[in-house]
């Protein structure tokens, strides 16, 4: 945990910070990304930094942590806008769409932080796995609500085309990345067991 959330409040230095590493960690990647550049963008001094970070890898880890809400809550948002379990895959399915297609999209904030930092005993990999775990999870709760059986392969095929994806939305026209993911997540909710 972060030394800036410890005691439930957040600072405006510690949201400058977090925005500035937001920013620059997912558009140019978090080992190219130093500490100074971090400080100087936030306009704080290093002493404000590490008076709410540990160091630049606690900043990592509250950077996926703010990424692992912002979905958790699109997601939450998909599922309560939707009635039919069905639908609600679909409402999960274009919020990830509107994200590849959203300006700036690089890919996946988690598939590129796991990249650099392939050690599954790093803190900031075991927060890529807790999130994907999350995510497939929930996928596959709502596959199971839709009647696939087994619903964990099913929600592996959801993942794995996300991924590809999320992948490929960075690399091609994403207008056509997201329709094929979408055609993809129909294909699996038409191949649910009767």
């Amino acid at each position: 945990m972060s030394r800036g959330t410890q005691s439930g409040s957040t600072s405006e230095a510690r949201g400058r910070l977090l925005h500035a590493a937001t920013r620059t960690f997912y558009a140019e990647g978090i080992h190219s990304v130093g500490v100074d550049r971090i400080i100087a963008e936030a306009q704080v001094t290093r002493a404000t930094l590490y008076r709410h970070f540990a160091g630049k890898d606690d900043l990592v880890l509250a950077y996926l942590d703010l990424a692992d809400r912002g979905i958790r809550d699109q997601v939450a948002a998909a599922r309560a806008s939707a009635e039919s379990a069905p639908d609600k895959v679909r409402a999960v399915a274009r919020s990830l769409v509107d994200g590849i297609r959203s300006p700036g999209f690089r890919g996946c904030a988690f598939l590129n932080a796991a990249a650099e930092y392939p050690d599954p005993a790093h803190p900031i990999h075991r927060a890529v796995l807790a999130h994907r775990q999350w995510f497939l999870d929930t996928v596959t709760e709502l596959l199971a609500e839709c009647g696939h059986t087994p619903a964990d392969a099913a929600g592996r095929h959801l993942v794995m085309l996300r991924d590809g994806a999320m992948a490929s939305g960075c690399l091609f026209d994403p207008a056509l990345v997201g329709d094929t993911f979408l055609a993809g997540v129909e294909g699996i909710l038409g191949a649910r067991a009767a």
